[in-house]
């Protein structure tokens, strides 16, 4: 009997082929087939295909033209940009052979680099769109000069704004961040009015002091265990001695290193201040003397000059008394919108938690006492005047002054998710009043950064802040209390020849000047008390 045959089938796989481009990629770029050039940089060869590498403008032209290359199999590149690396060469060369690429936030600056070399625009385009999403502390100041260099305006933007919300809330607790700040940079965000001022503008003159010695002192690291510790004993011996420091012991260092300069001269006149007073020249230093403990810190400091206090002194009072003669003239109006942005005064907040929040920034406003209030949706100011506060306070039954509100909304990496902003408005409140600035978007969550601009009094000239004295003899024989400045109406302000004592922040090279004389402090009671003016009150 003869047996059936059976035939055995065996069951079909199922492999998946690779796309086109999987192909290409594998067989011509991995495997380097059928190649017709050869590319070397930074001591790596890669065997490429013209065909491919034309896609960039950079070798299309070579290919193309009349250059030697365009006969040749084998390129060698000269890499002179230091950000550009074996491994950024590898992906763009490797993006050429496929349809996308993937890039890593701490190899985007590179990968850029290489792309705009090459004048790929579509990877610069990827690359920007991976740094504006990736903004955080650590990565914000390279992406800033990384875009500066190679012109990704949309980074630039992104990044500065970035700034302009946290350089106050974050840097100033993170100072082997904040020093690595360029003075160009620093410069153009304290003169920027959307600053977010957190809480005033010594704050800021608080930030750029540390700012400046750390950049002086690369090699101090205020983080480091032992450095800490000395400084801590450095704090103990001085208050042993009987020295009030108004400064915290992470800043004593920094403290000592201002205070204990035994000449006139500010610090801005030094060889090592120079550089750095384009920055203080954009600090709104007319509102650094609105807090007697302010003035008391920043005259001891000595890094401004005394003429640019001295001038913001003598503006204060004449506008203080015309507004007490009830000089209209006095109060802001007919501004433009860069005149307001030029001159505002800026303070900030952040009000972590939803509900009714109030609260004022401390100092003497030209006897205007704000308070701005927080209810549910809607934010407030009311011109605030208790009776037994009269002395202090402008007895004029309205005043004017203009402000701009602004309330942005930010995410885990502090990125704004949504900012809202009024115009700039003129008002006039009576005693006690209280008007709405703002009723909140819905899109607005908290936590919230509140920036407020405002401008009390007309704008004095500030063109004095152009110069800065070399030799402050003519105002040195000051050892009177601040209370008393302007008592001698003969004392001169302004030195009789700029040329012999001020140095002109421009082409011209400044003299030589003579050895410094040591400058008399002013005499501040030791019983005083009190904090900082940054610091909120209500």
């Amino acid at each position: 009997m003869t047996r059936p045959s059976w035939t055995q089938h065996s069951p079909k796989s199922k492999k998946k082929l690779l796309t086109t481009t999987q192909y290409i990629y594998k067989a011509l770029f991995k495997e380097e087939k059928n190649s017709d050039v050869a590319v070397m940089a930074l001591d790596k060869v890669w065997h490429l295909h013209k065909v491919y590498l034309s896609q960039s403008p950079y070798f299309y032209t070579m290919f193309n033209g009349t250059w030697r290359e365009a006969q040749q199999n084998f390129i060698q590149i000269t890499i002179l940009d230091d950000r550009i690396t074996v491994a950024s060469l590898d992906a763009v060369f490797g993006s050429m052979y496929s349809d996308e690429i993937e890039i890593e936030s701490a190899d985007v600056i590179s990968v850029l680099a290489t792309a705009t070399l090459f004048h790929l625009e579509g990877i610069i385009d990827k690359c920007a769109e991976v740094m504006v999403d990736n903004i955080s502390p650590e990565t914000a100041i390279q992406y800033y000069e990384a875009a500066c260099q190679y012109g990704v305006v949309g980074v630039k933007k992104s990044t500065f704004q970035w700034f302009q919300i946290n350089l106050l809330s974050i840097y100033s607790k993170q100072p082997n961040l904040l020093r690595h700040i360029s003075i160009e940079l620093m410069s153009a965000l304290t003169a920027s009015p959307d600053l977010y001022v957190m809480q005033t503008e010594f704050s800021l003159y608080t930030l750029l002091r540390t700012w400046m010695f750390l950049r002086l002192h690369p090699d101090y690291d205020p983080e480091d265990p032992v450095q800490r510790a000395e400084a801590l004993k450095t704090q103990e011996r001085l208050v042993n001695a009987g020295v009030e420091m108004n400064a915290p012991s992470g800043d004593v260092v920094q403290w000592k290193y201002f205070t204990s300069r035994m000449e006139e001269r500010s610090f801005l006149a030094t060889p090592e201040g120079q550089p750095y007073v384009r920055v203080f020249q954009k600090l709104r230093t007319q509102y650094l003397t609105n807090h007697y403990m302010d003035l008391k810190i920043i005259y001891n400091d000595n890094i401004i000059p005394k003429e640019w206090l001295y001038r913001h002194i003598h503006n204060h009072w004449d506008a203080l008394l015309r507004i007490d003669h009830g000089q209209e003239d006095c109060s802001p109006q007919q501004l433009d919108d860069e005149q307001f942005f030029e001159n505002c005064m800026r303070c900030g907040r952040m009000l972590l938690e939803p509900g009714y929040q109030k609260w004022r920034w401390t100092g003497f406003n030209f006897g205007m006492d704000l308070i701005l209030i927080m209810d549910s949706r809607r934010l407030n100011i009311r011109r605030h005047h208790r009776h037994e506060h009269e002395r202090v306070l402008s007895l004029q039954t309205k005043r004017k002054f203009m402000v701009r509100t602004t309330v942005t909304s930010i995410n885990a990496q502090r990125q704004a998710v949504f900012t809202q902003t009024s115009e700039i408005c003129s008002l006039s409140l009576e005693k006690n009043e209280e008007v709405p600035l703002m009723v909140l978007d819905s899109k607005l969550v908290h936590p919230l950064l509140i920036s407020i601009n405002m401008l009390v009094v007309m704008p004095p000239n500030q063109s004095f802040k152009e110069i800065v004295p070399l030799s402050e003899e003519a105002t040195a024989s000051l050892s009177i209390p601040i209370s008393e400045i302007g008592a001698n109406s003969d004392r001169p302000l302004t030195p009789s020849s700029a040329d012999d004592s001020a140095v002109f922040i421009g082409d011209s090279e400044p003299s030589t000047p003579s050895s410094p004389a040591p400058r008399p402090r002013i005499a501040w009671s030791a019983s005083e008390t009190g904090g900082i003016c940054g610091q909120l009150a209500c």
